[in-house]
């Protein structure tokens, strides 16, 4: 080969090599620059995910409705500038399979981070309201209860009870008495009817048990008596210990066709027209409810009972009392004769008022 042409190949292969060099350290310059700039995307996302979110130290409150998304969450949040980059939550929820969440109402703490939001989101750990059923209540009260709970929805209100029955659709004839008294917790927007229906179960579950065990020689022909006879008790009992002593004493009465003479039966049977006592015109007025005028039990409940006052129904003291005064202090004296039960009267009710009457007489 000619001087010089190895010359100008030789000079060729240099400029090329010039070239490549260039493009090579360009190339890894930009890689490194992506590189950089990814690892520091990944840092400030993996930053975003264990940092707070910006919520104020008394907390806010968020609900979820039934049908929205996660990302109508994070927008919604990112709206109200608790969340930044809202999307980086979308994109790691589909990418980790985390995109079920559940609908109700969130109460987001202070310190809340996006990956706890999104566990909680996931877990559906949503606000729990509750509501009291007192036991010794009236159904009258039971709705008044749950007509105060906002969170509640509300399909029995302003309904009378006959529509109440239809809406409820439970195997029953009459509302009274068959409704557990408890505590029950709730998501915004259960219904009053679900309330319900879950304390309907558990009163059907307990008078079951306890009516499968019960004693022997029970004045009862069914289970809905002895409910009967434990909301009497209920309302009787100003002492827990004596729960079985009145049954006892009621259960006699019973069994010897005794009238039962209880002023709470009474009451009920008064209905809105009670006015705070009773009089001896209410005790010889003739109700379906006033025992003092008719036989055996009334024809329903007058009180949801507690479960104590359904076991002692169904379990009552074997003693031979068919009589008890009040004696004022939440006790009752307890006679087997009819003359020991007037000295008793005598002796703790005479600085009472004359028309008042202590169940039973």
């Amino acid at each position: 080969m000619p001087i010089i042409n190895f010359y100008r190949v030789a000079k060729m292969t240099l400029f090329n090599s010039s070239i490549k060099g260039r493009f090579i350290t360009s190339f890894l310059t930009l890689l490194l620059i992506a590189a950089i700039g990814v690892g520091y995307s990944w840092f400030s996302f993996q930053s975003w995910l264990v940092s707070p979110l910006s919520i104020p130290p008394e907390g806010v409150n968020y609900e979820l409705e039934a049908g929205k998304s996660l990302s109508h969450l994070s927008q919604d949040l990112a709206a109200a500038k608790v969340i930044e980059h809202p999307r980086w939550l979308n994109w790691y929820a589909r990418y980790y399979q985390k995109e079920k969440i559940h609908p109700g109402e969130y109460a987001l703490e202070a310190g809340l981070t996006p990956l706890s939001l999104l566990d909680k989101l996931n877990k559906g750990d949503v606000i729990l309201h509750q509501v009291v059923l007192l036991e010794g209540w009236n159904f009258r009260q039971i709705i008044a209860a749950l007509d105060e709970q906002p969170e509640l929805k509300h399909l029995l209100s302003n309904k009378t009870d006959a529509q109440r029955l239809e809406i409820l659709n439970l195997p029953i004839s009459h509302p009274e008495g068959w409704f557990f008294p408890d505590t029950y917790r709730f998501t915004k927007g259960t219904s009053d009817v679900e309330i319900l229906t879950q304390s309907y179960s558990a009163m059907r579950k307990i008078l079951n048990d306890f009516w499968a065990a019960k004693a022997d020689n029970l004045p009862y022909t069914t289970d809905y008596q002895a409910l009967i006879m434990a909301s009497i008790i209920e309302k009787e009992t100003g002492s827990a210990s004596e729960r079985d002593q009145i049954a006892g004493v009621f259960i006699r009465r019973l069994q010897q066709g005794m009238k039962l003479q209880t002023d709470p039966t009474v009451i009920y049977g008064m209905g809105e027209s009670y006015s705070g006592k009773i009089g001896r015109n209410n005790l010889v007025n003739p109700t379906d409810y006033n025992t003092y005028v008719i036989p055996g039990l009334p024809p329903t409940p007058i009180a949801i009972p507690s479960k104590a006052s359904l076991y002692a129904a169904m379990h009552p003291d074997s003693g031979k009392s068919l009589y008890f005064v009040a004696k004022g202090d939440g006790t009752s004296v307890f006679s087997e004769t009819l003359s020991d039960h007037q000295r008793a009267v005598a002796r703790y009710q005479l600085q009472r008022a004359a028309d008042y009457r202590s169940s039973p007489k």
